[in-house]
């Protein structure tokens, strides 16, 4: 009896073995004008009903993109429930209000129940917006899906766990290495009396250090579970998808981002010191001549400094976020099918990047919707799909391996847009 091939990385191979291979390159036919007046009613109508509108504004959003994505010369279809966005949208902000009620009325048992079911519902609330995302995603009558079982979701969840473990270990190691601090705590909890905090040992540091490491590396290896697990278990008619990064893929990008951030800052640090040191020769100069001007310097150096942080971590952002969408869509397929290939540039999505935020910051924010459009239409136009065979004969193949009627339905009541 022959046996169906399959592979590890993707699961069942498919059925489809043309020998052809056909380049389509994706494209972008929005423009910053037409998404403008997309943006403007969006933040208007939101601020006119204080948020309530914002379900309404992130449909529309979606749709605007999806419709001016053409893949194979056909655009995508967003055919979300507005129904069912704004049933996520309501829990989330019920769930805000309750939370924020007992942080801000003392009740620190409510609280720590609100942040223990958090951490417990954050794998479902991930998972269920996946399903949500991708069955509301449609292409030359082509759905996708979400197929990943909840066991496969919360295996794949550990890392959140692991870091409730890890501060639990730091917290109760900082309380061994310094039984001041644990004397402290207890008089805090059962009196209320504030006691002076004991010095911090360099022991203590090394343990809060380690705690920061192994949360980075626990964070990060939940970014690469729930990747992989988002690509391997899409489905595009009876095709899986496929996955080739490996864990320490993730681990390069971020040591090289932190590499970019600390650069970013040493070179914004120079600059600043030199504007710094003229504005302070400038007051010394006029002397008691500045009078209240010396307040407004003041005011201007700590803006400076928020702006600062802001502009230092901006590179590294554009960076790891170029970064990773290649690795993303320069390692991913659909079964033996289809696959793409990504060539995005780094270094130019950085300085697209530096561009739309100096030019939004100076129109006070009205350059955003052009700056988004010009970077979307960087990353997209940098993918190009390749497909084994004809794509009217693929997709045809495909459409016909759907579920019909029932799955369509089944697959718009899937999950809720409960994350942004």
């Amino acid at each position: 009896m022959s046996q169906v091939p399959s592979d590890s990385a993707g699961g069942p191979m498919s059925t489809f073995m043309p020998q052809n291979i056909d380049a389509y390159p994706l494209e972008f036919t929005g423009t910053g004008g037409e998404y403008f007046r997309v943006w403007i009613v969006n933040v208007l109508l939101s601020i006119v009903t204080l948020g309530i509108y914002t379900p309404w504004a992130r449909r529309r959003t979606a749709q605007y993109f999806y419709s001016h994505t053409l893949v194979a010369g056909s655009p995508l279809e967003f055919t979300a429930q507005q129904r069912r966005m704004v049933v996520g949208f309501v829990l989330l902000m019920l769930i805000t209000i309750a939370y924020n009620i007992a942080a801000n009325t003392g009740q620190d048992l409510a609280v720590g129940l609100f942040l223990l079911v958090g951490a417990v519902l954050s794998p479902f609330i991930w998972a269920s917006a996946m399903r949500f995302r991708l069955g509301a995603t449609r292409w030359r009558g082509l759905r996708l899906q979400f197929t990943a079982s909840w066991k496969e979701v919360y295996i794949a969840s550990w890392p959140v766990f692991a870091i409730a473990l890890i501060w639990f270990g730091v917290f109760y190691g900082l309380q061994v290495l310094s039984p001041e601090l644990a004397q402290a705590l207890e008089a805090v909890e059962e009196e209320g009396e504030k006691m002076p905090m004991p010095s911090f040992t360099p022991a203590m540091g090394g343990l809060v250090a380690l705690g920061v490491v192994l949360t980075l590396l626990c964070f990060i290896r939940l970014e690469f579970n729930y990747k992989s697990l988002l690509v391997l278990k899409a489905q595009v008619g009876a095709e899986r998808g496929r996955w080739k990064p490996v864990y320490m893929d993730f681990v390069k990008i971020w040591l090289a981002t932190v590499l970019v951030f600390i650069l970013s800052v040493v070179l914004l640090f120079l600059v600043g010191t030199l504007l710094a040191g003229g504005t302070m020769a400038l007051g010394a100069g006029l002397g008691n001549k500045l009078g209240m001007w010396v307040f407004v310097l003041i005011f201007v150096a700590i803006v400076g400094g928020v702006a600062f942080l802001f502009l230092a971590s901006a590179p590294a952002r554009a960076y790891r976020e170029a970064r990773m969408f290649q690795l993303m869509w320069d390692n991913t397929g659909v079964s033996h099918v289809a696959r793409f290939k990504c060539h995005l540039r780094t270094s130019s999505y950085v300085w697209l990047r530096i561009k739309n935020l100096l030019l939004t910051v100076i129109t006070l924010g009205f350059y955003r919707p052009f700056a988004r459009i010009s970077e979307y239409r960087m990353k997209c136009e940098s993918v190009t799909l390749h497909v084994k065979g004809g794509v009217d004969q693929v997709a045809g193949a495909m459409v016909r391996q759907q579920q019909g009627g029932l799955g369509d339905a089944l697959a718009d009541a899937a999950g809720l847009d409960l994350i942004g």
